[in-house]
């Protein structure tokens, strides 16, 4: 019931991501949330996601900012990283992250996405086709309609880790 928004994998933090790997396992393209995602809600760039983006690009890949922001936040954001960037992306509809993969010049299957919710985040990449890592979020502090949102999450992501749980279990079986 719940498994349409299961994301492909759950990291600590964007900064925790083997991004080395996955540029070795095909991937050429990163979708990226801001808030939450890369910095507190609402804050502007600091060094450690300017340095991210810096090592991504060494790396070969190709970024993109994917924000239901309006366009003078995320060019506040985008100030030092200087990448593409998609404003009023509408997530989770599908038009934000085709823009994004267009403006990269990648595909479905070289793109993956990294954000911090489920219904929005999560959900619209996987209605795309997109791989995804979903991050936990930075701050507590978030707005009222987010703050419901992740009551609703805890129990979605309640039952992804009991469905992982008995997966690894049943692994160790076979």
């Amino acid at each position: 019931m719940f498994s349409r928004f299961y994301p492909d994998r759950i990291e600590k933090s964007v900064y925790d991501i083997d991004f080395t790997e996955l540029y070795s396992q095909g991937k050429r393209g990163i979708l990226f949330d801001i808030d939450n995602t890369l910095v507190m809600h609402g804050a502007d760039a600091d060094r450690k996601s300017e340095d991210l983006f810096v090592r991504l690009h060494l790396l070969g890949f190709k970024t993109c900012l994917i924000s239901n922001n309006d366009e003078e936040r995320v060019i506040r954001f985008n100030k030092n990283i200087n990448t593409n960037y998609v404003y009023k992306a509408g997530k989770p509809f599908d038009r934000g992250y085709k823009k994004g993969i267009e403006l990269m010049g990648t595909d479905i299957n070289s793109t993956l996405f990294v954000g911090d919710q489920l219904f929005t985040d999560i959900w619209g990449a996987k209605k795309c086709g997109i791989d995804n890592i979903m991050v936990e979020k930075i701050s507590p502090k978030e707005e009222i309609q987010i703050v419901l949102k992740r009551i609703l999450e805890r129990i979605v992501l309640r039952e992804y880790r009991r469905k992982i749980k008995t997966e690894m279990k049943t692994s160790e079986k076979v």
